[in-house]
């Protein structure tokens, strides 16, 4: 069977998101697999998968995420997680909740944000982490993040206090930078202990399936991907009469006046999800045509 959709993963412990899509790519036997938002290898939870021609969608889907993290205070790192290895150490059993309830108020909404010198991100055409592995020192750039909400579920007092906490944020926010920084106001030092993302873009972990899941589906042939255009449900849509989706999918441009503007989802009047348009000037152009019409 040829599958076309996405793939709510939760991805396990120590796999890379890379990892994941060879593993998919393998059981599902099939070229085009992506996925969206990568998840460092100790964090677990939602990683967006998308296959078939869905793999052109990924650029459309919604940006926000949240996760649920454990930062232990005290405690710094080269990595900003309990990965790497421990620059300083110092306890700090005298820290109160109320202490640190203050300093987290100051992640609330855009903030700067320096990403960890361990990330994928590129400077110079080179990725962060093999300029650190290298022991080459780069300055990374500041970046703009937003942090939509943030609140503590929980606290537990000691020589090196930890505290879970929920985060609601924006695209390109680190956790392992906001527990670094967080430590760094603090005076304490502080690294990331544990990280699950319960969302991202628009797939939530109560929906998702591990890896094992996957094949057992499989192999029970009950597997059903995710609709193409279920998490781009954010996006506006409109819908087109047979003869005007004949031609928006052979890439014209169709005369179009609706009260939305922007990107688009776009439908026949059989409900068939064609693709995603743009409207500009009222006219609808097409951005990336799923599924044409013969």
């Amino acid at each position: 069977m040829l599958f076309q959709g996405f793939l709510n993963l939760n991805k396990p412990f120590d796999w890379t998101s890379h990892d994941c899509v060879a593993r998919v790519r393998k059981l599902l036997r099939l070229k085009r697999v992506g996925h969206a938002g990568t998840l460092d290898p100790a964090a677990t939870g939602v990683l967006p998968i998308a296959f078939g021609k869905a793999t052109r969608l990924l650029q459309y889907l919604p940006e926000n995420k949240a996760y649920k993290a454990t930062i232990r205070l005290g405690v710094r790192t080269t990595t900003d997680d309990l990965q790497g290895e421990i620059i300083n150490s110092q306890a700090c059993g005298e820290l109160s909740l109320a202490q640190v309830k203050t300093a987290l108020s100051k992640f609330q909404g855009k903030i700067e944000q320096i990403p960890p010198s361990y990330s994928a991100i590129q400077v110079d055409g080179k990725r962060l982490y093999d300029l650190a592995r290298q022991g080459k020192t780069v300055e990374v750039p500041v970046r703009t993040v937003e942090i939509f909400h943030i609140e503590i579920l929980d606290w537990r007092q000691g020589d090196f206090p930890e505290l879970d906490v929920t985060i609601a944020c924006g695209s390109g926010t680190y956790i392992r930078a906001i527990a670094r920084d967080l430590g760094e106001i603090l005076q304490t030092g502080g690294t990331l202990a544990a990280l699950i993302r319960t969302e991202s873009s628009g797939f939530h972990l109560t929906d998702s399936l591990t890896l094992t899941d996957l094949e057992t589906q499989l192999q029970a042939g009950t597997f059903q991907p995710i609709s193409p255009d279920t998490p781009l449900q954010h996006l506006s849509s409109v819908t087109l009469p047979l003869t005007s989706a004949q031609k928006w999918c052979q890439g014209q441009r169709i005369s179009l006046t609706v009260d939305v503007s922007g990107i688009v989802r776009v439908y026949d009047e059989e409900t068939r999800f064609l693709g995603i348009g743009e409207l500009q000037n009222e006219a609808l152009i097409p951005q990336m045509v799923f599924e044409p019409i013969s």
